[in-house]
C-alpha cells in the first residue's frame, strides 16, 4: 500500500476530511484527528488507537504495525508500515482508528453552552458582587 491508499481509504470513511496539521496531511471525523500521513516520507500512516488496540494490532502483526516512539506511542498512536500492509489490513487499520474517535466524539458530544454561559456572564459583573 502507498501513501495515497492510506489516503484514499480514510476519506472513503463516513464523515473524514482532510487536512493540514503541521503541514502534514492529516483525518479528522467530527473536527477530531483520528489518522496521519505525518510519517509518509519513512513509509508510514499514523493511527491514533486505544492501548489495547494498538497492543492487539502490534502482537497479531508486527511486521506491519509499531508504537510510535516515545510518548506518543505511549498513548496509543501507531505506525502501520505501508508497503507491509495489504488493502484489507490497511481498511481494517484506518476504520478502527475512525471508530475509536466517532465513539469518543458521541461521549463527549454536548449541546453548546448557552453564550452568557460561555462568556462566564451570569447575571453579576466578574469580580465585583451582584448587579
Amino acid at each position: 500500500m502507498t501513501a495515497a491508499d492510506f489516503r484514499t481509504i480514510a476519506l472513503s470513511l463516513e464523515g473524514v476530511e482532510e487536512y493540514s496539521h503541521a503541514g502534514l496531511p492529516a483525518f479528522r471525523v467530527g473536527g477530531r484527528k483520528f489518522a496521519s500521513l505525518a510519517s509518509q516520507a519513512a513509509g508510514y500512516g499514523n493511527l491514533m488507537l486505544t492501548l489495547e488496540q494498538q497492543a492487539a494490532f502490534v502482537e497479531e502483526a508486527p511486521e506491519i504495525f509499531l508504537p510510535i516512539p516515545g510518548g506518543w506511542g505511549k498513548m496509543g498512536h501507531t505506525h502501520i508500515r505501508l508497503a507491509a500492509a495489504t488493502e484489507g489490513v490497511l481498511a481494517g487499520a484506518l476504520r478502527t482508528a475512525w471508530k475509536r474517535r466517532v465513539d469518543k466524539n458521541a461521549k463527549t458530544s454536548r449541546k453548546k453552552p448557552h453564550v452568557a454561559e460561555r462568556s462566564g456572564i451570569t447575571g453579576r459583573k466578574r469580580g465585583r458582587g451582584p448587579l
